[in-house]
């Protein structure tokens, strides 16, 4: 509100104190303020948990609780762990998550900063009037006005304080959806390690058995061409050592396309991981037991659970931020000044002139009663988004609950098999070697050779297989039990070169500080 000009304003002796119905109305909004929360308060749902697993565990699982912040770190894989350490450092997914929980604070340091005068101006203005000549002998003259409004909205329904509740969720939110970001990372970290570690084995194994059906094709090559043995044995032989070579460039392929993919996980060009890669020890070795914890451990430590429970809540707080509209809003307006100026008298001096003052104070209300159909469906809109994320957060419940029995039960499974599958590819191997010395010393054909040959390459390939996805079993049963994430300040979550921009951009306070890991303290201008 701009001060009024000096010719109607009162005298600064007469206004110097104010009304004491004035400073009583202001205190009773005041008081009354802090009173009236109108709309839900928030009730955190019970997610559906059983005291168990639905099945009991076995193959050396069990129910001890354990520290999962690090699970990698069982397979006791250096290389592993440097790479996982290097994507928590530099994936460009967990920055944007990181930046995300920066732009919820920010936003929840609005809310905060809405509970004050939420108008706050200074104002000044020099206008040179020149009147028209049907005004009278009135000259031209300069009009001088400086001074400050501030207009107050009382919380008195907790509109404001509401919002803040909303925003505080959905920081928190935020935070939750940083950490769940950790924990499909280091997950995919594991699991591309895991396929680059296998098709590594199965490209080995596929070559092992080239140069043994390569010998197989030269001893056929040569009983032909000497009349001792038939075409036909020549031509077969050919035929298993071709369809073997050909799934070495299919399988190279698919290795350099693991090798990209981690990479990308790493924030590296394609090909970065390449030399990395080449001090490793082969696909993860399987611990002797994995503990599991109980499926409790499980629902309090899953971040995306939290994440659906703080949207729920910030959704709780709009019920009542909606509702708090059905209600008449309460302020308080003032203004100071100074004005100088007019017919006369126009010497921008007199602006600082004890009697150039003037203010203005006083309450207002809006009601919006005959937008109440508008109101109340909004209302409904919020309490039913409110809903939807009570049912979102139990279906995810359920969910994370189905994930962890399907990696326990693949788990189970993958072990059995491979552990059957040692004991087949030893039967393979022994019965390739019969087949070849009975044939060379002229007591079988080659058919027992070939199916030999072909026998032990199939069930090799198996057991790499089944040893690769018993390793991802555990990659799924960790993330299905949210293992991966860290408390905020234990890794760094923004790039520090990313930061260096931000600083040299924006005033940013010390907010920063908490994204660099450093410990969070409060700024002021939340």
């Amino acid at each position: 509100m701009k001060p009024v000009q000096r010719p109607c304003m009162q005298r600064a002796g007469r206004a110097a104190r104010p009304r004491p119905w004035l400073l009583h109305v202001l205190m009773t909004g005041l008081v009354l303020g802090g009173c009236v929360t109108v709309g839900p308060d928030f009730v955190p749902p019970e997610p559906p948990v059983s005291e168990d697993w639905s099945q009991p565990l076995t193959d050396g699982l069990d129910a001890t609780p354990v520290e999962l912040s690090q699970w990698w770190s069982l397979f006791e894989d250096p290389v592993l762990d440097a790479l996982v350490e290097d994507a928590l450092a530099h994936n460009n997914t967990l920055e944007l998550a990181a930046l995300a929980v920066l732009e919820a604070r920010a936003q929840l340091g609005i809310a905060h900063g809405a509970q004050w005068p939420q108008t706050q101006a200074a104002a000044g203005d020099a206008t040179y009037l020149s009147p028209p000549d049907s005004a009278g002998p009135i000259g031209d003259y300069w009009s001088y006005t400086l001074g400050a409004t501030a207009a107050w909205e009382i919380d008195f329904w907790g509109r404001y304080r509401r919002a803040i509740e909303s925003a505080d969720g959905a920081y928190l939110a935020s935070l939750a959806a940083q950490q769940q970001a950790q924990v499909l990372v280091t997950s995919a970290v594991v699991a591309a390690y895991t396929s680059v570690r296998t098709l590594e084995e199965q490209l080995r194994i596929a070559q092992e058995n080239l140069r043994l059906q390569q010998r197989s094709f030269d001893i056929a090559e040569v009983l032909f061409r000497n009349g001792q043995d038939s075409e036909l044995d020549m031509q077969q032989a050919q035929t298993l050592l071709l369809a073997t070579e050909a799934t070495i460039p299919e399988l190279e392929s698919n290795l350099r396309q693991a090798r990209n993919a981690l990479s990308l996980l790493l924030g590296a060009l394609p090909g970065s991981v390449t030399e990395r890669l080449a001090a490793g020890q082969g696909i993860p070795v399987l611990p002797d037991r994995l503990a599991v914890g109980y499926p409790a451990d499980m629902l309090r430590r899953r971040p995306d659970l939290r994440q659906a429970e703080m949207t729920a809540l910030a959704l709780n707080a709009q019920v009542g931020l909606a509702e708090a509209d059905l209600y008449p809003s309460f302020s308080l307006t003032g203004s100071i000044g100074l004005a100088a100026g007019g017919p006369g008298d126009s010497d921008f001096g007199d602006l600082f002139d004890s009697d150039a003052l003037t203010w203005s104070v006083g309450p207002s209300f809006v009601w919006p009663f005959l937008n109440y159909g508008r109101i109340r469906n909004n209302v409904r809109v919020q309490d039913a988004r409110l809903q939807q994320a009570l049912v979102a957060y139990r279906d995810a419940a359920l969910g994370a609950a189905r994930e962890a029995e399907d990696a326990l039960a693949a788990y189970s499974g993958f072990r059995q098999q491979a552990g059957i599958l040692v004991r087949t590819v030893d039967s393979a191997r022994r019965s390739n070697e019969l087949a070849t010395l009975r044939y060379t010393e002229g007591y079988s054909d080659y058919q027992r050779v070939l199916d030999a040959q072909q026998a032990l390459f199939n069930q090799q390939q198996r057991l790499v297989s089944a040893r690769g996805a018993t390793v991802g079993a555990i990659v799924a049963l960790y993330q299905a039990l949210g293992g991966g994430w860290q408390e905020a300040g234990e890794q760094p979550a923004i790039a520090p070169e990313t930061l260096e921009q931000m600083r040299d951009r924006t005033n940013w306070g010390d907010y920063l500080d908490a994204a660099a890991g450093a410990p969070e303290t409060q700024d002021d201008d939340s």
